[in-house]
């Protein structure tokens, strides 16, 4: 049995102020981020479906043009190839899981 530690895993700053660490299976991409308050993700899309999960913190999320204020708790299923962006209002965590696995992320 292979066992990950989000508090081991190595992480890599993606963009400043957020930081993730990462496990590939065969079919998904789990990402395990951590974001100073203020970092905003620019708009962008990906042929890979993205489920987010936030932890803890609040995290704005604008999916295909529909802006939503995330807290704990909450999941929110990206289709593939919709445009999204968001902005971490205060400190958080969020687990994203991608499907199929991003190879951009290994």
């Amino acid at each position: 049995m292979l066992v990950y530690r989000s508090t081991e895993m190595e992480k890599t700053e993606l963009v400043p102020g957020a930081e993730a660490g990462f496990v590939h299976t065969e079919n998904v991409t789990l990402a395990y981020w951590s974001f100073a308050p203020g970092v905003s993700i620019p708009e962008h899309a990906h042929p890979h479906e993205q489920v987010v999960n936030v932890i803890d913190g609040i995290f704005e999320l604008t999916v295909g043009g529909e802006t939503e204020r995330l807290e704990a708790g909450a999941v929110v299923v990206i289709p593939p190839d919709v445009s999204h962006s968001g902005t971490s209002v205060t400190a958080c965590r969020l687990i994203d899981v991608f499907h199929p696995v991003r190879e951009d992320y290994r």
